[in-house]
């Protein structure tokens, strides 16, 4: 059953953003470092960031634009070029401002608007729907005295990332949601089996109960912790206790990689357009008892397109690695795993032992992937921990790069995109182009 319950607004204009720093038409040679010294004056003739990070050697620190003091999640629109982030405005409100990666220069921004809970900081991401592009803002919280489950709900604003133009939708929600866009729709779900989707051109949502999820025939460990995990665009990606289908579509049994246990797949991380998957090595492999599969399949098919045999890890972590596509969409990094989709090689970086030797978290379109070793996770390379290095996906070839190096947490538009947190606890972003 299908239901609207929208509230149309529409807004646009630009805003002056007093603390953006307007791409550099030429060098320069001031700015604070890294450590957190005091600012030296810039070159008169200079308008780049102020920020010098040490980066990659691919990126240019003479150019660029810098954002100060913005809310830590931000999102892009490849099709149009634009990057989203928040800020915070008067009254618990916030407001989503947008640039152009390239250049830095302000596009749209939305207005002002106050979440349902404003202990809790919005969320953003972006969803592609057809030939549009949309950044979506999220919040969960409650209205009236939130006795009852039927009181909180999920608020989201959605922006055509090409002119700002918003719709508002919510959905009544218990729980707390998880909210993603790997598929052309909005999801929501609790984690579990129910999910609500909602289609960000019209703002139409559709909810669909666990009972409507299509179990596939002969599968009993289907129906054990049944998790909806994401969409296609062939309809919602469910998993359960072992194996996984497309609700209406492919069967993760039909599309098993060569030499797995057919009935062994498990889903881990999903993106827009691919479905990352571990599998079981078949029963009689000389690996079989220490390895296990990873495959990355077309989400729309089913089909693997790539995969490489890792060891099995001592304790099954509680969560996975999400997967990180390149805008070319031709190279995946997930953890200590490396593709090149359009040549397909797959790379598992670990040591002898098994334990993960690198954990890359970003890929350029160039298929130079961004890590490090010694870290926990994705976020703490990202955050200055471990020793940093860069890999060639093309190749595999893994190369450290200097102690102190700031690795890109995402290349748009020929654009590294550097997060920092200065001493005073400000969130940086920083624009650096490519060169060359």
């Amino acid at each position: 059953m299908r239901q609207r319950i929208v509230r149309l607004a529409l807004a646009g204009g630009v805003l002056v953003l007093a603390l953006l720093l307007l791409l550099a038409t030429c060098g320069g040679d001031g700015g604070s470092d890294e450590s957190g010294g005091s600012p030296k004056k810039p070159a008169a003739k200079s308008s780049g960031p102020s920020t010098r990070l040490t980066v990659p050697p691919a990126y240019s620190t003479a150019h660029g634009w810098e954002i100060i003091g913005a809310a830590p999640e931000f999102a892009v629109s490849r099709p149009t070029g634009r990057l989203a982030f928040l800020v915070t405005a008067s009254g618990n409100r916030y407001q989503l401002r947008t640039l152009d990666a390239a250049s830095g220069k302000l596009a749209w921004s939305g207005p002002a608007w106050r979440p349902p809970d404003p202990l809790h900081f919005p969320k953003l991401i972006s969803v592609a729907a057809a030939d549009r592009q949309f950044f979506v803002t999220w919040a969960y919280g409650k209205v009236g005295d939130g006795l009852s489950a039927t009181d909180t709900f999920v608020s989201l604003d959605v922006y055509d990332a090409a002119d700002g133009s918003r719709r508002r939708a919510e959905v009544p929600w218990s729980g707390a949601p998880k909210v993603t866009a790997t598929g052309p729709d909005i999801l929501i779900s609790d984690g579990r089996a129910n999910s609500a989707m909602i289609d960000p051109a019209t703002g139409e949502v559709s909810r669909v109960a666990s009972t409507a999820l299509k179990y596939p025939k002969g599968c009993p460990a289907c129906k054990q912790l049944t998790e909806v995990r994401g969409q296609t665009g062939q309809g919602l990606l469910v998993s359960g206790a072992e194996e996984f289908w497309v609700r209406g579509g492919w069967f993760s049994r039909n599309v098993a990689p060569k030499g797995t246990d057919r009935r062994s797949g498990v889903p881990t991380s999903v993106a827009p357009g691919w479905i990352l998957a571990k599998w079981q090595l078949a029963k009689g492999a000389k690996r079989a008892a220490s390895h296990e599969l990873w495959a990355v399949h077309e989400a729309a098919t089913g089909k693997p397109v790539v995969s490489v045999e890792c060891h099995r890890p001592a304790i099954e972590p509680g969560r996975y690695p999400e997967a990180v596509v390149a805008a070319s969409d031709g190279y995946l990094v997930a953890g200590n795993l490396g593709f090149d989709l359009g040549a397909a090689k797959g790379f598992c970086l670990e040591d002898e032992d098994g334990s993960a030797s690198v954990t890359l978290a970003s890929v350029t379109d160039r298929g130079v992937a961004y890590g490090a070793t010694n870290v926990r996770d994705a976020s703490d390379a990202l955050d200055g921990g471990g020793e940093p290095v860069e890999m060639e996906l093309t190749s595999g070839t893994v190369s450290p790069l200097s102690p102190n190096v700031r690795l890109p947490g995402m290349e748009t538009a020929g654009v590294g995109l550097f997060p920092w947190t200065d001493r005073r606890d400000r969130l940086h972003l920083i624009g650096y182009p490519r060169s060359g």
